[in-house]
């Protein structure tokens, strides 16, 4: 078999999906739809196509890269080549279809990549080809939730679900929306958007201290057209009372300085140390600081089932989570998490209270997320389902 993915390279989700399949004896082949030039470290197994990169060092030997090696200018070459041939992308694309001539595309993520493989299946079809292999477009997070309700976008969708063979996404809210749209493409098993957890790593790093010992509060520093962390930091400064034994560490902040600023802003008002973690950690450090939280919040407009909210629960940390996630789909609200309102920080902050000043409630939950974790998470279980799904499609079964 042979399957081309076309999705961000640089992205810890995407290397982790491939990964499902690299040791599968299969031909893999992996189209940058961001021509960022990086790989993620993660990634093993694969070529790697872009149009131009340089070293990184901390790439894994068993990948191969088709593409210039620039080891300076790149910025520069990629706005000339912009310029003078704007849809050089898509022809490379559509090129490298005819080249290896997959069994089957798999497009992670609408935005960058679905949209991407559209125009190459267009301008393929411009040129008189019209054999275009078997196609799964991946809803990621906010790609029909978020993006369907934008003008922009909202054609581009209904044709992307018009025009592919097979659609898969991680929540259940995403396939009845997509229904919804109109589309015909078949929908493919609900999965979580980086495959599953190895869970016998996250029970060794999660150890034997209760939850409710614990005295960390991770909080997710997305603030952007996505992102509503300052809120979740607003809410916590209303639990100033109840935090006085806590540390509150930021992760994954964006923009770094705007996020850096409140942080300290916040430190100052309630008297406690507030934490931001450096950007591009691997994906260990944010494990282990799930395994020393309590509590895990993230106030966001819109997302899939979020990943980061399964690794902290696959950890015992309580989940805080805002409404806008598919969260109802993995916990249940007041029992193993609270499912909040992303821009309310009366209501965030009084889930905030509940969740550092009820330790049964705490620890409980952490026994109930681990049992849900167990039986949906487990990586070689979904990699088997997986595999089972890209065979059943080649063979005519799906």
């Amino acid at each position: 078999m042979k399957i081309l993915f076309v999705a961000m390279s640089e992205s810890i989700h995407t290397a982790r999906w491939v990964n499902q399949v690299t040791d599968s004896g299969w031909g893999v082949r992996l189209f940058d739809s961001t021509d960022s030039g990086q790989i993620n470290p993660v990634l093993r197994n694969a070529t790697v196509y872009q149009s131009m990169f340089g070293t990184q060092a901390s790439l894994s030997p068993s990948i191969k890269r088709k593409g210039a090696w620039l080891p300076t200018g790149r910025t520069y070459a990629k706005r000339i080549l912009n310029r003078w041939q704007p849809d050089y992308r898509l022809r490379r694309l559509a090129q490298l279809i005819q080249e290896f001539q997959p069994d089957i595309i798999h497009s992670l993520e609408f935005q960058h990549s679905s949209y991407l493989v559209l125009e190459a299946r267009h301008w393929l079809q411009a040129q008189g080809v019209t054999n275009f292999p078997k196609w799964i477009v991946f809803n990621w997070g906010n790609d029909i939730y978020l993006f369907n309700r934008l003008a922009e976008h909202k054609a581009r969708i209904h044709e992307l679900l018009q025009t592919a063979d097979y659609f898969d996404c991680d929540c259940e809210r995403d396939v009845r929306l997509a229904k919804a749209i109109g589309m015909k493409a078949v929908s493919l098993p609900v999965l979580p958007v980086t495959g599953g957890f190895d869970l016998a790593h996250m029970l060794r790093l999660a150890g034997t201290e209760k939850p409710s010992a614990r005295r960390i509060i991770a909080v997710k520093g997305y603030q952007h057209w996505q992102g509503r962390a300052l809120f979740a930091l607003r809410a916590l400064a209303l639990c100033a009372d109840v935090l006085q034994d806590y540390k509150v560490v930021i992760f994954s902040a964006f923009p770094a300085e705007d996020i850096s600023m409140a942080a300290e802003l916040l430190a100052q008002e309630i008297g406690i140390p507030v934490e931001v973690m450096a950007n591009g950690l691997p994906n260990d450090q944010i494990l282990s600081l799930f395994a020393h939280s309590r509590i895990f919040l993230c106030t966001n407009i819109s997302d899939g089932a979020s990943i980061a909210m399964l690794e902290a629960m696959s950890l015992g940390a309580f989940p805080i989570q805002s409404n806008t996630a598919c969260a109802d789909e993995w916990i249940t609200d007041g029992e193993t998490g609270f499912i909040v309102p992303p821009e309310d920080p009366q209501i965030i902050a009084t889930a905030i209270r509940r969740a550092l000043t009820d330790d049964t409630l705490v620890d409980q939950a952490a026994e109930l997320n681990a049992k849900t974790c167990a039986e949906r998470l487990d990586a070689t279980q979904i990699r088997q389902q997986v595999i089972d799904m890209y065979q059943s499609i080649v063979e005519n079964r799906l």
